[in-house]
This record gives structure tokens, C-alpha cells and sequence, in this order.
């Protein structure tokens, strides 16, 4: 009989609820007018995609006049940055953020510095946490943009979002978060954080992929970087996908119910495989804050083994992991994240990234440690034989 697959993966992505999927089979099939029409069907169609905004809204505390739906993550990072940056360049042209961000982040504002803007990468820890007092020391009178994520992607350290949003408002910056990986592993509020912008995507929560939406508050100053229609109050062109926007919906309100409970069941999980793993492989590490983490993340430095055949072997057990972000996987470079935390390029050839969800059970945990055991050992050994017969030519 073929092994069951252990999912330990949902970083990266989180399979799909099955009410999310029966929500957006209704769409398709009942409300499939046009939302910007004005007959019927467009309005029946409108009507579900507002329902979907008041729920997305109220998942991070927001109105959901102030909700714009996306493509996802990548693309309200993207506008996010782009557009503030274009919309408030006659006040300035310096932002700030961090040499951890996600690559949407990083690229944007790469792009930004072509056009002539000035950024500013603030360097984290060894837990991967911004230095505070260096954002105090790079604000300047042409400071029109913050942007530090709530939770990093990849080692899933909290970053002090609260007082950085304080100390951008107390500047007359706009602050933006990016929460992809935040939302449904935290209680969010963007009131109570102070922020402006918010970046979320759904398939990190249940939901499906190729929607996600940008929080933007209201009065905040932007510019549209998609060209079209008036669709999103004229700030983001674009026929909205209702089925998928409504699927969306049905996975925030999961979510967000009972999330302290949730939060706390995956964290038992999570430390129940730390330590499970650390009695069974020896020499090995976690990154990131001990503390102030995401619940479902666990990031393992194996030394003696390279992440990529650890990956490969894993999948071949019927284990699904990662060595990094999803969205750079396959491109052959280190990761920037550990880069910036001042691991060594050994430590970051031998990081997994492990990410738990709710359907993990301790058994599922004590089978996969038992799986990883043995792919570290027939990787070490090798790793071994190798080093001796180097030792041996030399």
C-alpha cells in the first residue's frame, strides 16, 4: 500500500475548503453576469462580489469600501509600492524597507530606483527581525513610503509592525504590510496596527489561487498601475472574477472564526514536531525569533545535507517541503532571506522550510519525522564518503 502524502507545506500554498469550492460552483453556475453591468444578472453578480468585500473587510478589521480585490499578493505588493511611490513623488522620492521582504517587495522597488526613487534596506537580526533603530535613522524629510512585512514567508518571524506604523504616521509616511502569510496564523486589525496598506491573498488561507486584495485606507494617496475600466472604484481595471472573489470570502470568514483556537492547535503541532524531530536528527537548528513566530512555521537547518536533494528525497517519501519561498524556488539563488540574518552559504544549502495547517495530526508528525530521519541519514552518510575521499586524493 502507497504511504499517505504528508502535506507539510502550506506556506506555499493551502489545499481548498470544500465550501470554498462549492461557493465558487454556485457562481459559476447561477452568477455569471458581468458585476459592472446593470441588468439582472450583472447586478446578482455585483451583489455576491460586495458580499465577498464585506467579508474579506472584516478578516483584518477593515471597511469594505477599503478592500480592493487583486490577482493576488504579488500584484497588491506590486501596486501597493509602484503606487505610492508615482502618486506622492512630488513630496518625495525615498522609501524604506527591508532586506527580508518578499521578492515582490524587492522588485518593485529595484524598478522604483530605475525611474529615480531612493531605497533604503534595512537590515535584520540573526532572528530575522528589522532593526527598529535604523528605520528611526533613514527617515528624512523626503520619506514617502514604509514598507515592512507582518510576517516573514520564510522563517516566519513577527516584525513590530505596531510601532513602525506609529512612527511612519508620526512622520507623515504612508506605511504598507504585507500580510500575505499573516492572515488566518494571526488576529489582524489594521486599525489597531495603524497601517495604510495591506497586501492578502487567498490561497494561503483555503481559498482559491489567482485572487488576493489590497487594504488601502481611506484618503490614503495612490495611483492605479492597471489601465482600463473603472472596475475597484476606478483604482484597479479589470472585469472582477466573482466566482473566485466570492471563494475568497467563504475562506476569510473560516479563517478568522475561532482563530484563537486554531492558532493554538497547529502551534501545539508545530512545537510537537520540533521536538520530535530534534530527538530523532542530531545537529540541527531553527531559524528565525524563538518567540515571536508564526504558529505554523519551522525552519530547519540540517548541516551535513544540502536542502535541495533534502526536498527531493522528501518528495520521494511522500513528504512535501520546501528549502525557501515558493515564488523563488528553481532560481538557483541563495536564499536573501537567510543571507540577511548572517547565515553561512552551508547554513542556507541546508534550510527546509516545514509549514504546518490544521489537518496535521501528531501521527501524521511522527511518521514524516521518521521519513526526514531517514533521508538525513543516507544524505549524511554520502556527504561522509564524499569528505573522506576528498581527504584521501588530497
Amino acid at each position: 500500500m502507497e504511504e499517505k502524502t504528508i502535506y507539510l507545506d502550506y506556506a506555499a500554498t493551502t489545499p481548498i475548503l470544500t465550501d470554498v469550492y462549492r461557493k465558487m460552483l454556485e457562481c459559476y453556475s447561477r452568477f455569471n453576469g458581468n458585476s459592472s453591468s446593470i441588468y439582472s444578472l450583472g447586478r446578482e453578480a455585483d451583489s455576491e462580489l460586495e458580499a465577498a468585500r464585506r467579508k474579506v473587510a472584516k478578516a483584518i478589521g477593515a471597511n469594505p469600501s477599503e478592500i480592493y480585490f487583486t490577482s493576488g499578493g504579488t500584484e497588491a505588493n506590486n501596486w501597493a509600492i509602484k503606487g505610492i511611490a508615482r502618486a506622492n513623488k512630488s513630496k518625495g522620492n525615498h522609501i524604506i524597507t527591508s532586506s527580508i521582504e518578499h521578492p515582490s517587495v524587492l522588485e518593485s522597488c529595484k524598478e522604483l530606483e530605475k525611474e529615480g526613487f531612493k531605497v533604503t534596506y534595512i537590515p535584520v537580526d540573526s532572528n530575522g527581525v528589522v532593526n527598529y533603530s535604523e528605520i528611526i535613522k533613514s527617515i528624512g524629510s523626503n520619506t514617502i513610503l514604509v514598507s515592512i512585512m507582518l510576517a516573514n514567508n520564510e522563517v516566519g518571524s513577527l516584525q513590530p509592525i505596531r510601532a513602525i506604523a506609529e512612527l511612519a504616521n508620526q512622520n507623515g509616511i504612508y506605511f504598507h504590510t504585507d500580510a500575505v502569510q499573516a492572515l488566518g496564523q494571526l488576529t489582524i486589525n489594521v486599525k489597531e496596527l495603524g497601517v495604510d496598506l495591506m497586501s492578502i491573498t487567498a490561497h494561503k488561507i483555503y481559498g482559491p489561487k489567482g485572487v488576493g486584495a489590497l487594504y488601502i485606507k481611506k484618503g490614503t494617496k495612490i495611483d492605479k498601475i492597471m489601465s482600463g475600466g473603472r472596475q475597484e472604484n476606478n483604482l484597479r481595471a479589470g472585469t472582477e472574477n466573482v466566482p473566485l472573489c466570492a471563494g475568497f470570502g467563504v475562506a476569510a470568514e473560516y479563517v478568522t472564526t475561532e482563530l484563537d483556537e486554531k492558532i493554538k492547535e497547529v502551534r501545539i503541532v508545530r512545537k510537537y514536531f520540533q521536538k520530535k524531530l530534534s530527538e530523532a536528527v542530531h545537529n540541527i537548528s531553527l531559524n528565525g525569533h524563538p518567540t515571536q513566530r508564526l504558529a505554523n512555521n519551522c525552519s530547519i537547518t540540517f548541516e551535513g545535507a544540502e536542502s535541495e536533494a533534502i526536498v527531493m528525497m522528501l518528495d520521494n517519501a511522500n513528504v512535501c517541503a520546501s528549502y525557501g519561498s515558493a515564488c523563488e524556488t528553481g532560481s538557483n539563488k541563495p536564499s536573501h532571506v537567510l543571507a540577511a540574518m548572517g547565515k553561512s552559504p552551508e547554513e542556507i544549502r541546508s534550510t527546509v522550510r516545514f509549514t504546518f495547517g490544521a489537518e496535521v495530526t501528531k501521527q501524521d508528525v511522527d511518521e514524516a519525522v521518521e521519513r526526514i530521519r531517514k533521508v538525513i541519514k543516507k544524505l549524511r552518510s554520502v556527504s561522509a564518503i564524499r569528505i573522506y575521499k576528498s581527504k584521501v586524493e588530497l
